[in-house]
């Protein structure tokens, strides 16, 4: 049985009091007790924070700190996406937290790569609706949207910095993946605009984003194009789209032609995992509520066509939806008393269907962004086919950025880790041999990628020589 996490930190405690002092509120989230928990050296907190205070809204968040130095190194806000998807059933729990669900569901094993070993981790399920968050007035999940979701993340910061007001001060980064790609920059943009009040300062340097989606039109076209050259679909599939399809109008999908042709894309993708495509499928004896949610989202009717839920492995999502619905793990977490359980699942298929508006294109955020001066980094694995590298290349080079540095390997432990370009504004790269949720197949890369990106610093383009 693990011991106490504030006994396990007893002996940092007192030179950790001389160097930052959290307000009262923090000290109440802070977790000591959760179950399976391997003994580590940092600290971390969770519950909520109100966003909305006369309609009862509530998001929750996990927060580790830097496993070294946490008040020397910057806070990172990760953002999964969906919509309706939850970031610590995927980021915290599958790729970058310091903590990953065992097989057996009950225990956690520690992550080797973890991204809190280089900047403090703040996990946030957002919007309502998602996974812990919620919200007391009912009507709230009528309007959920691109900019609902912007503005409570945006609350929900400067409350958060109430409870840890010393990380104010620090350097401030964005990230997440898959439908984040809309989430962060339209965050970033709201931060942008309101340090303009020196009151609301947030000192936000950069942004970084995975398989993102972009531009509504240029994701599509990328997908059915990688889909056609990964061999998924027929050539007289792919031209019906190329001929039937104009996805820069309104309703591309009024076509029956492209409505069917796509919807065959889809069908194919049914057979595989679109999030990985050259790896096995869950096969399990019982179908979960996850399982078919995942197999919801293949509907190729017109309502569902403009957008696919993100995810990746259904057993997985399985571990995390076990561990998260435990009695003893949700007192931990501060998210329940033991007695009522909150229902979490890793995505709301009624946040996804429901949602109420989505921006076609974030790009001119981008060119907003860039002209700020703000660090804009984004990765793509190369074997994902819902957001695939084809979707992430087209929108980027739609916005005819000059070239910097031009396309060349780079490199980790002395092996390609993927392809590389810099642009004036921007830096794009790929990973090599991984899905959608890229640290869960590259791990080790993911981690030394992410380093670069907060050094600002490019990844290596040359082999490392051996000493001799």
């Amino acid at each position: 049985m693990f011991k106490k996490l504030h006994y396990i930190c007893r002996a940092r405690h007192g030179q950790w009091s001389k160097e930052k002092k959290q307000n009262s509120w923090a000290s109440e989230d802070l977790v000591s007790d959760l179950p399976g928990q391997p003994k580590v050296d940092f600290r971390h907190y969770a519950g909520y924070v109100t966003v909305n205070q006369e309609k009862g809204r509530a998001l929750f968040y996990w927060f580790y700190e830097a496993s070294t130095l946490p008040d020397k190194k910057p806070l990172v806000l990760w953002l999964n996406g969906g919509p309706g998807c939850s970031s610590v059933g995927y980021g915290a729990t599958q790729e970058i937290g310091p903590f990953i669900v065992d097989e057996d569901r009950h225990a956690l094993k520690l992550n080797p790569y973890a991204w809190n070993t280089e900047a403090n981790m703040l996990f946030l399920e957002s919007p309502i609706g998602v996974g812990f968050s919620y919200s007391n007035t009912s009507t709230d999940y009528d309007t959920l949207g691109d900019d609902f979701t912007a503005n409570d993340a945006y609350a929900f910061l400067h409350n958060w910095f109430l409870k840890f007001p010393s990380y104010k001060t620090q350097k401030f980064y964005v990230a997440g993946e898959s439908y984040a790609g809309k989430y962060v920059p339209e965050l970033a943009e709201l931060i942008h605009e309101k340090n303009k009040d020196p009151s609301l300062f947030i000192d936000l340097r950069g942004i970084l984003l995975g398989n993102p989606e972009t531009c509504d039109a240029e994701d599509w076209k990328g997908l059915v194009d990688y889909a056609w050259s990964h061999a998924v679909v027929s050539d007289e599939t792919h031209k019906i789209v190329g001929e039937s399809c104009d996805f820069s109008s309104n309703d591309p999908w009024s076509n029956k032609d492209c409505s069917d042709a796509v919807g065959e894309v889809l069908r194919q993708y049914k057979e595989i995992d679109i999030f990985s495509l050259y790896t096995s499928i869950c096969i399990s004896n019982s179908t979960s509520s996850d399982q078919t949610s995942l197999q919801v989202m293949f509907r190729s009717t017109s309502t569902l066509m403009p957008r696919i839920m993100g995810g990746f492995d259904p057993c997985l999502d399985g571990y995390a939806t076990s561990y998260y619905n435990r009695p003893e793990v949700q007192r931990a977490l501060h998210v329940s008393n033991g007695l009522h359980l909150k229902n979490w699942s890793i995505c709301n298929m009624t946040v996804f269907d429901n949602w109420f508006d989505s921006k076609e294109s974030v790009l001119p955020i981008y060119r907003k962004l860039i002209a700020a001066g703000l660090r804009i980094w984004v990765y793509s694995g190369d074997t994902d086919g819902r957001v695939p590298v084809l979707s992430t290349r087209y929108s980027l080079s739609s916005l005819g950025l000059p070239i910097k540095r031009p396309w060349r390997p780079w490199y980790h432990n002395k092996q390609v880790a993927g392809w590389l370009q810099e642009y004036e504004g921007l830096t794009y790269a790929t990973f090599r041999g991984a899905g959608h949720d890229v640290p869960t197949f590259k791990p080790s890369e993911s981690l030394a990628f992410f380093s670069s990106f907060l050094q600002g610093e490019s990844p290596p383009s040359e082999r490392a020589k051996s000493a001799p």
